[in-house]
């Protein structure tokens, strides 16, 4: 029996060494084969830097239409929601007593002035004392000044815009008894053309721009410093571009932050006060800024950004960097890379540190998207991708 299986067992061992030749021979390319890779050579360029902060629009100027005299409304005379003209007549109070006071306030006048010319003439000849005339004198200014505050009255019965502006509302009809000096104003004029954005920056974002100037980071922006872009609350651009007119002296204690107001036009009237709006102010201009595909940005197990770069060996590299804001798809990067560095964007997820590649240009980064941008937001985003391969 032992006779006839030995040749089968010789065979079977042979089989088995041929099966595992081929499966070594096979593996062999596998290993000595680099893994591709996709890269981007990053190029460092000048670069506007902006911030954006959000607000809210206010009127540049407002004005509450309040009654300066008692009576009655007989007539409104504006349109409400239109514009309107400073000076021009809204409401018009009974004007009867004021008209009525006027005279009576003329007619005393007539009769002290006319009393105390004839104690002028009086007084010369010694006929009426020098105290007599004084007083007849006096009686007479204060005539005058009656029948000028009577003249005022009456001109006050017709309510008039203080300002030029859109009106909104009438919050009283024809019939309805105003005071002077009462709480309730009768309607409100605004300003809409230019109009103010109120935007907030907090202290440590301001005290950070100041250092990257005083350093050196930043460039001032020349003549394009006081510039400002507005994002509307649909997401678009406003077609008008306005500019930053002062920044708050104080910063607010509650929130930490500083107020900036800006100014826009507004000729059609598309900004209304109270509209939560975003603005774009340019920061500063950094002139050898590196901008990083996010796709080749990751992060290590730490939460820290991280890059992973093809060295002149064709060698994988693993590099810790600073971002400091985006500017559309990429990375505005501060610190860690450099102009000339190959950054890896496709297969982060078969490398590893170490490795030798093959780098080809990469696929998931268009041409478009290689532009200089502009930076939309100080603040770092909360997350990015977790990195495929963490050596630690």
């Amino acid at each position: 029996m032992q006779r006839n299986f030995r040749p089968l067992f010789l065979f079977t061992l042979i089989a088995l060494g041929v099966t595992l030749g081929g499966c070594e021979d096979a593996s062999e390319p596998a290993q000595k084969g680099a893994q591709q890779v996709g890269i981007v050579t990053l190029k460092a360029q000048p670069f506007e830097q902006k911030v954006e902060l959000p607000g809210r629009t206010a009127a540049m100027r407002s004005a509450e239409v309040r009654p300066q005299v008692d009576g009655i409304i007989q007539k409104r005379l504006f349109e409400e929601g239109r514009d309107v003209k400073a000076g021009q007549v809204l409401y018009q109070i009974d004007p009867a007593t004021y008209q009525a006071a006027l005279k009576s306030a003329q007619a005393t006048l007539v009769s002290s002035q006319a009393k105390a010319k004839r104690y002028q003439l009086l007084v010369e000849s010694q006929a009426v004392s020098r105290q007599d005339y004084e007083e007849a004198r006096a009686a007479s200014l204060e005539a005058e000044a009656a029948a000028e505050q009577a003249r005022i009255n009456l001109r006050y019965s017709k309510i008039s815009a203080p300002i030029s502006g859109r009106i909104g509302r009438s919050a009283i009809t024809e019939g309805a008894l105003v005071t002077n000096g009462q709480s309730n104003s009768l309607a409100t004029i605004q300003q809409l053309d230019p109009i103010y954005v109120d935007v907030t920056q907090s202290i440590k974002d301001q005290l950070a721009l100041r250092t990257a100037l005083a350093n050196g980071e930043l460039e001032k922006a020349g003549k394009n410093q006081a510039q400002a872009e507005l994002l509307l609350p649909d997401g678009s651009v406003y077609e008008h571009p306005g500019t930053l007119q002062f920044a708050e002296v104080s910063v607010d204690e509650t929130t930490g932050s500083v107020t900036l107001r800006a100014i826009f036009p507004n000729p059609d009237r598309l900004l209304l006060p109270g509209m939560f709006v975003h603005t774009r102010l340019i920061s500063g201009v950094r002139k050898q800024a590196i901008l990083a595909p996010q796709q080749g940005i990751t992060r290590d197990n730490k939460g820290e950004p991280v890059a992973m770069l093809v060295d002149a060996d064709n060698k994988v590299v693993r590099r810790s960097i600073t971002t400091h804001s985006t500017s559309g798809n990429k990375w505005l990067v501060s610190a860690g890379l450099k102009d000339g560095d190959r950054l890896i964007t496709e297969g982060l997820q078969y490398i590893r540190p170490g490795d030798t590649v093959n780098p080809v240009p990469a696929q998931n980064v268009k041409e478009s998207q290689e532009t200089t941008p502009e930076a939309e937001s100080e603040a770092e985003p909360a997350s990015l991708p977790a990195a495929a391969a963490d050596p630690q």
